[in-house]
């Protein structure tokens, strides 16, 4: 397969495939796991609905709700992948859609358990976890929310309701994986195909400008046809996270989607406006010497992708990258190398390319079974990196898992992307440290900064940005269509670049590229997680085994602790603006030594 074609799922080789028989052999499995979790689901609620009185009762079922999650989030994944592998199946659509209906009927029965126990006093709820800690922190959360959890059938309908409430998301990820039809674009006389998954991992980082700006513009063609029904979608999923908000008592959507994730909104305030402020002038200046090194008349939104150096640049095979993530990955020792290297042998990753298939990447973990992990592989070094990062989710969901229950294994949103963006920061260093050659140290460098830092520090950043002021409208009780949205955006994007970028006709329907919208509030987190893992990677450099193992211990927090305290263990202050700042002035360092690099290469 050329990088201008897709194939059909049916003709992707199986090696180049996940596996999900590790979830279930057969479709039967699935069906008779389905069955006997709704039977279980029944007689769980017979037996403790109106009966959660005492500590003792508590525990006995807690213990089989916690078996009751575990089945329903092996069957809810194994109905999920297919559909993100290929949307254009009916049967896979159909599988989802029948498996989120039954999950949405469980869900409701389920809804009396956390009622009644919000509604037990705090002492009873304290026993229960001084008999059987590993519930502390599903126990906290319970004591938590008993100031936001709503009438006990009212939780019941909204459960009921999930597959309604959660209709933006599909509706979005329909018109841009099944219905936009991308087509054809021109270049220097030259007709090239296009879809939404080729512009996104191919041509937006293509060497030659004119093949990259031409596919740019075709892209945003297209986009524009539809900008219209994914504002309503995207409208309509904000006005249900207002209403549910204002539901549970909040003044505002921002402070709802951030309870979850419990930290402040000082937080996620200073993320934003700090890089906003501070990196904004670095990547300025980054970006200024990308266009002079690589003679570009003028750097445009289409061209912010491009390698510095694109003849250094390797192609990069499927097996070769198996000795690219050993080596990064050393140094975090042989145990967690061993259980990271089981991906390939054990088809954990979709790799290929295919018509219908999710773009960009994703990791999900089920709990009892080992993690799975989608791509889209074009045999670019950034492909690499974007495998790495997911299996450093997966290296913090095995060690979580293994160390907590299913109720208290997923870490607080603020840290997920801790660990993914740490392993990228690994292979910068495993690259850099094969070679002494200035060529070789500037290509690290600037991988780094491309790789890991642009995407997640600037281009997720920008997004949470924009996002913050698109909540502001809805908090005001203003509206929104698809040209208030792009002049947000753009709005957001000429601030941020300034003069060093033309914002150029189509960057402002950027909003329409990202999934993270209808995840609340996600996509900030990107920076949040990658200020730890920047200062984390620092001290293993520095500090060596040590700092190695209270890594790993916070890889196996699970929810344990809250944000700040499970960064502190990491040893990252998280409540001042130091580490923050710490970050963006490596970074400057780094422009500042990509830019003597090429001085004396030149």
């Amino acid at each position: 397969m050329t990088q201008e074609q897709l194939k059909n799922r049916a003709d992707v080789p199986e090696a180049l495939t996940w596996d999900v028989t590790a979830l279930y052999t057969t479709r039967a499995d699935f069906d008779a796991a389905l069955n006997g979790l709704k039977a279980a689901t029944a007689t769980f609620a017979t037996t403790y609905e109106g009966k959660l009185t005492d500590a003792k009762t508590i525990l006995a079922a807690i213990k089989e709700y916690e078996r009751l999650i575990e089945t329903a989030t092996l069957a809810d994944h194994y109905a999920m992948m297919p559909e993100a592998t290929d949307l254009t199946d009916p049967d896979n659509v159909e599988l989802s859609r029948q498996t989120a209906n039954a999950m949405a009927d469980i869900s409701a029965q389920l809804t009396f358990f956390e009622s009644e126990l919000i509604g037990c006093d705090a002492a009873v709820l304290d026993q229960v976890v001084s008999e059987e800690a590993r519930f502390a922190s599903y126990i906290r959360h319970i004591k938590k929310n008993k100031s936001i959890q709503l009438a006990p059938e009212v939780e019941k309908a909204l459960a009921q309701l999930a597959p309604t409430l959660d209709a933006p998301s599909a509706i979005y990820e329909q018109a841009r994986l099944g219905d936009m039809d991308f087509g054809t674009f021109t270049a220097d006389g030259k007709e090239y195909p296009l879809s939404f998954v080729l512009y996104e991992d191919y041509y937006m980082y293509h060497d030659d400008t004119a093949i990259r700006r031409a596919a740019f513009d075709k892209f945003s063609a297209v986009l524009s046809d539809y900008e219209n029904v994914v504002a309503t979608a995207y409208y309509t999923q904000l006005q249900k996270e207002k209403t549910l908000a204002t539901m549970r008592g909040f003044d505002s959507v921002i402070d709802y989607l951030l309870y979850g994730q419990e930290v402040t909104r000082e937080l996620y305030d200073r993320q934003i406006d700090t890089i906003m402020n501070d990196l904004a002038p670095v990547m300025q200046k980054y970006i200024t010497h990308l266009k002079e090194i690589r003679g570009l008349d003028k750097m445009t939104y289409a061209d912010l992708k491009i390698a510095l150096d694109p003849e250094y640049s390797p192609q990069v095979s499927i097996e070769e990258s198996q000795t690219m993530v050993e080596d990064a990955i050393a140094v975090l020792g042989q145990d967690y190398t061993d259980r990271i290297m089981q991906a390939y042998p054990e088809r954990w990753i979709d790799f290929t390319q295919n018509i219908g298939k999710s773009t960009g990447g994703f990791c999900t973990s089920p709990y009892g079974t080992h993690p799975y992990i989608l791509m889209s592989w074009a045999n670019q070094l950034s492909d690499v990196y974007t495998l790495i990062h997911e299996l450093g989710h997966a290296g913090q969901m095995i060690l979580s898992n293994e160390n907590n229950s299913i109720l208290g294994s997923e870490p607080s949103l603020y840290l997920i992307e801790g660990p993914s963006t740490f392993n990228e920061l690994l292979l910068t260093e495993s690259l850099a440290r094969k070679s002494t050659d200035a060529r070789m140290q500037r290509f690290a460098l600037t991988k780094m900064l491309s790789d890991t830092y642009f995407h997640n520090f600037v281009t997720h950043l920008l997004e949470a940005a924009y996002q913050r002021e698109v909540y502001d409208l809805i908090d005001a009780g203003k509206s929104f269509d698809a040209g208030k949205l792009s002049e947000i955006k753009r709005s957001v994007l000429e601030r941020f670049w300034g003069d060093a970028v033309e914002i150029n006709a189509g960057a402002e329907l950027t909003w329409m590229r990202q999934i993270h919208y209808y995840m609340g509030l996600y996509s900030y987190t990107y920076s949040a997680g990658l200020t730890i893992a920047t200062q984390a990677f620092l001290r293993v450099k520095t500090e060596g085994e040590p700092a190695v193992g209270k890594w790993l211990e916070f890889l196996a927090l699970g929810d344990q602790l809250e944000a700040a305290e499970a960064a502190a263990l990491a040893g990252v202050d998280i409540k001042s603006d130091q580490a923050l700042q710490d970050t963006i002035h490596y970074l400057d360092e780094a422009v500042d030594q990509i830019i003597t690099l090429s001085k004396e290469l030149a």
